[in-house]
């Protein structure tokens, strides 16, 4: 072979060497194609990994309510959204003060929201506008009063496994009162956070992100 040949094939190698084969290049330009495509399919991922979490935490965690009236004025006012936990009474039983969503007795389809006031074994007496829990008066800041008319006289032991609901606008509230005890497994969850309110005649900012207590 001639030098002038072999130096022809040096610099065609040469060539190929710094810049590479058209093949190659053409491999490049297919994967900085497909980049968009991947960058999409990523985006619609992570968008279905997010619906699937937020679907099962609203599952198995948290709820979602809306308050319709004014029977827990003014801890709750029509219109505030508030988030329950459904959690917390699975791994525990529903305790005195908390403020709990629960099936309706009557029409389990419905659900309401009151204030526990009497756990299974206790002791109540109303005397007007006090109640007596175990013997002992109740100090409630939350309760709402609009009359001077208190309930009757009368006295009870919470029956084994049900609570006494009261709402915190006694004078109004259609509660425990008048249509008995709420079974513990009617339980539904317990309320934590005002997380969004309509309250009054527009947005309550000062209501949102609000605990509920």
């Amino acid at each position: 072979m001639s030098a002038a040949r072999e130096s022809k094939f040096s610099i065609k190698e040469r060539v190929i060497s710094l810049f590479g084969s058209k093949n190659k290049t053409e491999s490049v330009n297919v994967i900085t194609d497909a980049k968009p495509k991947r960058g999409i399919k990523d985006f619609i991922d992570s968008l279905i990994i997010a619906f699937v979490i937020a679907m099962f935490i609203r599952t198995f965690f948290i709820s979602a309510y809306r308050i319709p009236s004014g029977s827990m004025e003014d801890t709750l006012l029509i219109g505030d959204h508030i988030l329950a936990s459904k959690i917390h009474y699975i791994v525990s039983d529903p305790k005195f003060g908390d403020i709990a969503v629960f099936e309706y007795p009557l029409e389990p389809d419905k659900d309401f929201i009151k204030r526990v006031i009497g756990e299974p074994g206790d002791r109540i007496r109303f005397e007007g506008k006090t109640i007596y829990r175990n013997g002992e008066r109740l100090t409630e800041p939350y309760a709402k009063f609009y009359t001077m008319f208190g309930d009757d006289f009368r006295e009870f032991t919470v029956p084994g496994g049900y609570y006494l609901m009261l709402g915190d606008n006694r004078d109004t509230s259609f509660d425990g009162r008048y249509w008995g005890f709420v079974p513990r497994n009617a339980f539904k969850g317990k309320s934590l956070i005002i997380y969004f309110s309509l309250a009054g005649k527009g947005l309550a900012l000062n209501r949102m992100f609000s605990l509920t207590r």
